[in-house]
């Protein structure tokens, strides 16, 4: 729910106490105690991405152990009751006395923050987990664990409730045990979580990502929760380049193999793929010891500098460009490419806990180095991929150069830079962007109930005639020229795809409005995919949201109720008194309400319910929006079957 922008209250400042802050005051947390009093400082929320931050850090320990060579195999179960068990083939965890604490290195690594073999120690040469609070965290914020360690032929176990101990190190010897490994299983803490409720999907996806990122790593993955089992298992020997082709299933591509590229520069190992296909957008995504670096950094940047000059190198080489043309940029030569990049080093530098920009200046030579070199020996041995790639190139810079005139002819009329802002937008009155919201409205009709009934002061509405163009399947010169997507740019004020500024907003609520229909579903999407393609700022910074429409009011006496669902109607009708006459009525669309009825289910700040657009997994994202908007009718269609039995309405 979103509340109407409103001013801060101002309270009255109370006359200072003498004496009123002292030493006394201040409270000292010891040990864990932190954590459980602050976890968003270590895991972000308390919500179901905080309750997957403690699977990952366990997980990513041993993704640890196979990075440094040592493990095969990693199981993780979801355990029926709630609990959550990881277990691997690695070396196990040291259980030696530690001589800062006294203590088993177990019991250190498990109980202490920042205890760990990630900080140059020589366990580890390359990880991802550098900040050594993982399992400590973990431990903390669960209402039971235990871990069970085999090395040296024996078996160890502790156990801990609420980040203690629970008792000293238990120890059994098995003479005949020869394997290794750690088993970690925790019940988090429902005290401090929202809710116990893992989501299967989304983990499997991380999990998935992660097997591409360490070749021949074995992932499994079982959920043995009540009416939800179910197994995956994963093991991809082709490492990145597998992982190309997974984002690329289902398109046209220009050549039956990625390009692939392995190589060591001084500490850095490189791995790089890329694969083009017929489409117009570029699909890049970047790793550092497997931790995604969506913000990009120094490998991405040595990427693309490779990937340019060689290709512009072969296509004079070649004869391929003519000699009065002009070098294709890296928009030209990236145009329907799928590239994944993965460097493991040693001493990665993320900008940031969230790690999400790769730092390491000396990265950028490395994978510059390495990718060119393994670019130009493919092209020499493949010279049909090297002219299918610079051909579609040519192609995106012709393409390019309409889209710039077109744009050029847009700004010069005003349309771009907010200098003149669309005839059908009715503004509002407020100027702090901060306090304003944009509803985007499916038709006219809508479009005048809505501005009928909104709050002048701070909603603004743009109708929006008919569906939209679907970016997916077109150009950018083909979409300045669709009058809609115009007077949405122009409305938003920011510009759009690379030269996007989300500093010069003008609203920041964006809220798409449609009716409860398959068309109005349609209109969504149409919407979404625009937004993910060339206003992505916008989701990522949480101010793209979707208005919720009613499709019945029901009438009980005098008194009327608005039902949301199917499912809510079914449960409200279930409560109706024998003898009671409840009439129904359907809304198939936001027209057909007045505006006091739209303002009050829809719009009103203190009643409404809103959507908030997020993106949590960009691949999954990535390859959705691909299958359903784009021009392969078979991957849709298989789509579909597969997921049918999880909506209502279909539009096919």
């Amino acid at each position: 729910m979103v509340s109407k922008p409103s001013e801060m209250p101002r309270g009255k400042k109370s006359a200072p106490k003498a004496d009123s802050y002292t030493a006394s005051d201040i409270q000292v947390l010891e040990g864990l105690e932190a954590v459980r009093r602050r976890p968003g400082m270590y895991i972000g929320t308390t919500d179901q991405r905080g309750l997957h931050h403690l699977v990952y850090e366990i997980v990513d320990n041993s993704v640890d152990e196979a990075m440094a060579g040592f493990c095969s195999r990693i199981e993780i179960t979801l355990e029926n009751d709630g609990w959550v068990s990881v277990r691997d083939d690695g070396r196990g965890i040291p259980v030696d006395k530690h001589k800062s604490t006294g203590k088993s290195a177990l019991e250190t690594i498990m109980t202490v923050l920042h205890a760990g073999g990630k900080f140059g120690g020589g366990a580890y040469k390359v990880s991802g987990g550098l900040h050594g609070v993982g399992a400590s965290v973990v431990n903390a914020l669960s209402s039971k664990m235990w871990v069970e360690v085999r090395r040296e032929g024996k078996v160890y176990r502790q156990e801990y409730e609420k980040g203690q101990p629970k008792g000293s190190l238990k120890t059994t010897p098995e003479p005949k045990q020869t394997q290794t490994g750690t088993l970690t299983s925790w019940l988090p803490d429902d005290s401090i979580f929202d809710a116990i409720d893992h989501d299967y999907d989304f983990l499997l996806q991380r999990f998935r990502e992660m097997a591409y990122l360490t070749k021949g790593i074995w992932i499994q993955f079982s959920d043995k929760r009540e009416g939800k089992e179910r197994e995956m298992n994963f093991c991809f020997e082709g490492g990145v380049a597998s992982f190309v082709r997974h984002i690329n299933k289902g398109r046209n591509t220009l050549s039956p193999r990625p390009i692939y590229v392995e190589k060591t520069v001084d500490t850095t190992a490189v791995e790089c793929a890329i694969q083009y296909n017929d489409g117009f957008s570029q699909v890049e995504f970047s790793f550092a010891n497997t931790i995604n670096t969506i913000d990009g950094g120094a490998h991405l940047t040595g990427f693309r500098t490779a990937l340019t000059r060689v290709l512009n190198d072969y296509a004079r080489k070649n004869k391929l460009l003519k000699d009065d043309d002009a070098n294709l940029s890296g928009d030209d030569v990236r145009e329907g490419m799928v590239a994944v990049i993965s460097v493991k080093l040693p001493e990665p530098q993320f900008e940031g806990q969230t790690k999400t920009r790769l730092g390491n200046a000396e990265v950028k030579t490395h994978v510059e180095s390495a990718f060119a070199e393994g670019l130009m020996q493919h092209l020499e041995e493949h010279p049909a991929d090297g002219r299918r790639i610079i051909e579609k190139g040519v192609l995106a810079a012709r393409a390019r150069e309409a889209a710039r005139k077109a744009r050029d002819l847009v700004v010069r009329k005003g349309l771009l830079d907010g200098t003149m802002l669309p005839g059908k937008l009715a503004d509002c009155s407020e100027r702090d962007p901060a306090q304003c919201e944009l509803y985007l409205v499916e038709g006219n009709s809508a479009g005048g109930t809505a501005k009928a009934g909104r709050d002048r002061r701070f909603q603004a509405i743009l109708p929006l005639r008919g569906k939209i163009l679907n970016v997916e399947k077109a150009r950018m010169e083909k979409m300045l020229a669709h009058e809609e997507i115009r007077a949405l740019i122009t409305a938003m004020g920011t510009g759009f795809g690379e030269t996007m500024d989300i500093g010069k907003l003008r609203y920041h609520r964006i809220i798409i409005m449609a009716d409860a229909d398959v068309d109005g579903s349609h209109i969504r999407t149409l919407l979404l995919t625009f937004f993910f393609r060339y206003m992505r700022d916008v989701i990522e910074n949480g101010h793209l949201y979707i208005a919720l429409a009613p499709l019945y009011r029901i009438q009980l006496g005098r008194q009327g109720t608005w039902i949301y669902s199917d499912n809510e109607r079914d449960a409200f009708l279930g409560k109706v008194k024998e003898g009671q006459k409840a009439t129904m009525q359907r809304y198939k669309g936001l027209g057909e309400m007045n505006p006091e009825q739209l303002w009050e289910t829809t719009m009103d700040p203190e009643q409404r319910t809103m959507l908030r657009v997020t993106i949590d997994d960009a691949m999954k994202a990535e390859e959705i929006f691909s299958t359903l908007m784009g021009d392969e009718v078979a991957p849709r269609k298989k789509w579909i079957q597969g997921h049918a039995t999880q909506v209502k309405n279909l539009d096919i």
